[in-house]
């Protein structure tokens, strides 16, 4: 059943990724007047957040799969270069492009104060505890590293979650004002995911068998 459940998954966050390129792909043609820019255009003239805007949807696949792969009991094993160079590719992109462009966009986002806030102190545990499994695995604690990449990739999903919460409220046909759902799910899009990977941590659900591992 376990491993049922981790099938589906890596499967649904693989199927999320590839969404995630097919949202993105519109924005290539960097036009000011697709999709989400249309309600953007008092920002869009923003340098700073234009460009956190542009790096921010580029990145989001090669973040979300690179994270993916750390999580791979599979790969970890028979793999372990690839499992560390996936990690440097993820940390690296969370912490110097995803993390600070994400903290630019949350500054401008929509909905207000409390939508701002959710999104600002979403990007800033991202960043630190993105910084505190580099400095766990660079100390040789692992199951701090374990603990804090567990975190940082639950903060990564709500990318997803976030679209997900949007779609439901839309399907269930939820009668809510469009500012007051865009706050709960700003909020609930990475508060969920944090509680849910404290569940996973005090389970130990990744943490023996990846901190057993990398020690060896």
């Amino acid at each position: 059943m376990r491993l049922i459940l981790r099938i589906a998954a890596v499967v649904a966050i693989l199927y999320a990724s590839w969404l995630m390129v097919l949202l993105s792909l519109p924005y290539i043609s960097f036009d000011p007047y697709v999709d989400f820019l249309f309600t953007k255009q008092l920002v869009y003239k923003i340098h700073h957040w234009r460009w956190s805007f542009y790096i921010h949807v580029f990145v989001s696949t090669a973040v979300l799969v690179a994270g993916l792969f750390q999580f791979s009991r599979y790969l970890l094993q028979r793999f372990p270069k690839v499992h560390r160079a996936a990690g440097y590719v993820y940390a690296v992109t969370v912490i110097a492009l995803s993390g600070p462009s994400g903290l630019v966009m949350g500054y401008y986002a929509n909905g207000g104060v409390w939508a701002k806030v959710s999104f600002m102190i979403l990007a800033v545990l991202w960043i630190g505890f993105t910084i505190a499994a580099m400095y766990a695995i660079y100390r040789k604690e692992w199951k701090k590293h374990a603990d804090m990449m567990t975190r940082s990739y639950a903060l990564t999903l709500s990318a997803v979650t976030l679209r997900f919460y949007a779609y439901m409220i839309d399907v269930l046909d939820i009668s809510v004002s469009p500012r007051a759902a865009y706050i709960w799910i700003a909020w609930l899009s990475w508060t969920l995911n944090l509680i849910l990977a404290e569940y996973l941590i005090r389970r130990r659900v990744f943490t023996s068998w990846r901190a057993e591992r990398i020690s060896a």
